[in-house]
């Protein structure tokens, strides 16, 4: 459906279809790596706000993170007493003094192993917890934007793109998710790690402890430099993948086009200079962050020779055990990586914060006004009257400016006009896409906004001109009318809709299966299939909007005979181009610049020698023009 105003109404005004294939969108508005949230404190609260209701399960987590790396940090120092008691043992068998006690030994590895079992048990029950928590986030958060889409506003999705919408419900929430998982338990366990290896580390030596210190804020600056040098390629590989990606969308969708102009050498011409771009780009970013594991792999091997230099020096005093050094060695290698760890965490925290902020910024979109319902629809008479309509998209701009007119029960009346004149408008106010701004529309004597929307939806069958089918078999797209229709009934909507004949030469028939976009079927078989599930919808009043458009002349009039019986005791609304279609409407509303400018039957209209009859008389020139030429 084409808006009056020139803007697109989405496929999405339709309802969900109970089997659906996998969820498209050309990923736009995805968030890239990196991104961070506009209101980092504000988002965290909310998000802080939502998962109060896991509040003792996260408190387990906690408690379970800081048991894991606990139990892990006293490993080592257990473990030394080993490495102390062997060394002792032997230096006593070399001087003939005694030997190794190898029941100490074995008690010491016995307790070690102990802990380090504890450790994986507790880290096993904060890492399941921490999932089900994360994914149970996710569910929640998916659910909410799902009831929230029904909540929203008809022009919301005029305004905003399709594919951001779908980012939101799909890569936003499960980069939430996977940062929520990722990031909060390893931020707990990190920063558990420091604290308790450097405690740890001082009780050993503080003198070893100090240059291992020292030794911080060096691979800091390197890792700095490195990171200043390679983030402009990974901005540059990540604008480069996106317009890479949008070439390859762009050349796969037009891809018939393209063949029929010739244009494979120009589309391949521009692909690998983009490819060569994002080449150039890539590689530099991955060998210049690949620099950043070599350089701290050097500077800790300068501390592991520095820590050894030091630890034998003490040794030889006697202020350390040989054990005491093996443990601190340990106990360095396990402080440099949580510390690089939480380097990590933060970029994952700011993209989960990223992702919330786009999830509660939706959330937190304004939501159509509650139906006042004081009336219901089950035994309304089908008239309808618009009494001195006027509403605009923007309230400076009124598309409909003063619109008046009395539709009887039964009859079909066509609206007709040049683009831009209203006449797409005047059926969204009628299903309440949109309320007027001044005026009011009557069904059976009732103003519509009396009315629940999905009763006032609930009364019109839809034949739209953009027709849309699901992911499914023809039988499933035709049953979408009336969920609970026999098969009998769907075959007899198909017969009456003339969409039976081809049905038939199909592989499958009735079960053939419609791809995703519905690319494996005509226009025109498409046009036929929602005529179809208009048929078997039987609702008591119907909205054509081009029904017949995109098939031959043959098949429109088969179809015309077909919606003739469709519409026969049916209040009925036909928007009309081909104005040939619509010279048997009991009433035909000629519209232009959001006002009737002419009513009547085709021959009064034809007989006024106005409006009307100046775009009946253009199409046929026209025809006559194309022809000669």
């Amino acid at each position: 459906m084409q808006a009056a105003s020139g803007r697109p109404a989405p496929a999405a005004t339709a309802a969900r279809p109970p089997r659906r294939g996998p969820m498209g969108g050309h990923g736009h508005g995805r968030m890239m790596p990196g991104e961070k949230p506009k209101d980092f404190k504000g988002t965290l609260k909310k998000m802080l706000a939502f998962m109060g209701r896991f509040k003792a399960l996260l408190v387990v987590v906690f408690a379970f993170a800081i048991g894991s790396t606990v139990f892990n940090i006293v490993g080592p120092k257990v473990l030394s007493e080993a490495t102390t008691e062997l060394f002792n043992g032997i230096v006593a068998k070399i001087g003939g003094t005694g030997g190794i006690d190898y029941d100490r030994v074995a008690q010491i590895l016995a307790f070690t192993l102990g802990l380090y079992a504890l450790s994986a048990a507790c880290s096993f029950v904060q890492g399941w917890i921490m999932s089900y928590v994360s994914q149970r986030t996710c569910y929640l958060l998916r659910r909410g934007i799902a009831e929230k889409i029904d909540r929203m506003p008809f022009g919301y999705f005029e305004r905003a793109s399709t594919g951001d919408v779908l980012s939101r419900i799909t890569n936003d929430v499960d980069t939430l998710g996977q940062s929520l998982n990722q990031g909060v338990t390893q931020l707990i366990t990190s920063s558990t790690t420091i604290v308790g290896v450097l405690a740890m580390m001082l009780s050993i030596n503080p003198v070893m402890t100090l240059i291992t210190v020292v030794i911080l804020p060096v691979s800091a600056a390197l890792v700095a430099v490195v990171v200043k040098h390679s983030q402009k390629y990974f901005q540059a590989q990540q604008d480069t993948l996106g317009a890479i990606n949008g070439q390859v969308e762009e050349t796969f969708s037009g891809h018939a086009v393209v063949k029929a102009f010739g244009q494979e050498d120009a589309t391949v011409a521009r692909f690998d200079e983009t490819n060569a771009r994002l080449y150039e780009s890539a590689w530099k970013s991955q060998f210049i962050s690949g620099l950043m594991q070599p350089i701290m792999n050097f500077v800790g091997n300068l501390g592991y020779v520095a820590v050894a230099v030091a630890g034998s020096f003490f040794a030889v005093q006697g202020i350390i055990t040989v054990g005491d050094i093996q443990a601190f060695i340990q106990y360095v290698k396990n402080f440099t990586q949580p510390i690089t760890q939480l380097t990590q965490v933060s970029n994952v925290l700011q993209q989960m914060a990223a992702a919330a902020e786009r999830i509660f910024a939706f959330l937190d979109e304004p939501e159509e006004a509650p139906d006042q319902v004081r009336a219901r629809t089950q035994d309304v008479d089908c008239t309808v009257e618009f009494d001195h309509v006027c509403f605009g998209y923007d309230a400076d701009a009124p598309v409909i400016k003063d619109f008046s007119a009395r539709v009887g029960k039964g009859q079909t009346v066509a609206i007709v006009g040049p683009t831009g004149a209203g006449k797409t408008t005047m059926v969204k106010l009628l299903m309440r896409f949109y309320d007027v701004q001044a005026g009011a529309i009557r069904i059976g004597g009732t103003d519509v906004r009396d009315f629940a929307r999905e009763d006032v939806r609930g009364l019109f069958g839809m034949v739209l001109q953009d027709t849309w089918l699901f992911s499914g078999t023809i039988r499933e797209n035709i049953r979408y009318g009336k969920l609970d229709a026999t098969d009998a009934e769907v075959e007899a909507a198909a017969k009456a809709g003339c969409a039976h004949h081809f049905i038939q030469t199909l592989p499958g028939g009735y079960d053939f299966e419609i791809n995703e976009d519905a690319s494996n079927v005509s226009q025109g078989q498409r046009q036929l299939l929602t005529i179809a599930r208009a048929i078997l919808a039987d609702r008591r009043m119907l909205i054509l909007d081009e029904a017949t458009s995109s098939v031959d002349t043959r098949t429109e009039e088969r179809i015309q005979r077909a919606m003739d019986n469709l519409m026969a005791g049916r209040t009925s609304f036909v928007i009309a181009h081909r104005l040939s279609t619509i010279r048997s409407a009991d009433l035909i509303l000629v519209m232009d610049r959001g006002d009737i400018v002419e009513q009547g039957t085709h021959e009064e209209l034809l007989q006024l020698g106005g409006f009307y009859a100046d775009l009946y008389n253009s199409q046929f020139v026209e025809c006559i023009d194309e022809i000669e030429d």
